[in-house]
């Protein structure tokens, strides 16, 4: 009866260990991992399958990985005009703020139309929001980095609630490509 006893003990025991380890209790490092990665309110207009969704865009360099994402379209046209999808697909370990089509939209379409048509003004535009490193979320909370264009960007915020220079919010952060980290924003960004 002692020993009935002490097994029914001992598997409760071992049931209460095993429960928390599961619901990650007991491994806070296993349950953070699920947080990282890409964050914000738009990573829903994102693809949930496909080339073009989170996954998917990881595998590739960034503008053939913006190529596929719906939301970016406007943004590779002008990287085509300005001709520099092999730049940004050959460049290594640069962040990318890349602003969605309802950030285009929000240009008054005569000056969209000028700048797609100016080929200098274009990359002028396109190679600010490019960074020459990684700028991960913990970056953003209070930062200032050089862009390839030669001017600064600035980020503020904290949580999941990022702005660049005051006006773009991050709408889909830190979303992997091969080459690059990406911050999906919902305006573009004009170098002063």
């Amino acid at each position: 009866m002692n020993t009935s006893h002490l097994m029914r003990r001992v598997a409760a025991v071992a049931a209460a260990a095993v429960l928390p380890v599961s619901l990650g209790v007991l491994a806070p490092q296993a349950f953070a991992e699920d947080t990282d990665g890409p964050f914000g309110p738009g990573c829903a207009a994102v693809p949930a399958e496909g080339e073009g969704s989170l996954d998917g865009m990881a595998d590739d360099p960034v503008a053939t990985a913006a190529a596929n994402n719906p939301e970016l379209s406007t943004l590779v046209t002008a990287v085509k005009k300005a001709g520099l999808v092999d730049t940004l697909n050959n460049a290594q370990g640069i962040t990318v703020f890349a602003p969605t089509n309802d950030a285009f939209a929000k240009i008054p379409k005569a000056d969209l139309d000028k700048a797609l048509a100016d080929k200098a003004t274009l990359t002028k535009i396109l190679t600010y929001h490019v960074v020459g490193e990684r700028v991960d979320k913990a970056a953003l909370a209070d930062g200032s980095f050089e862009t390839l264009q030669g001017g600064t960007v600035t980020t503020d915020g904290s949580g999941d609630s990022f702005e660049v220079n005051d006006t773009a919010k991050i709408v889909c952060g830190d979303v992997p490509t091969s080459n690059a980290t990406v911050h999906i924003i919902d305006t573009v960004l004009m170098p002063k």
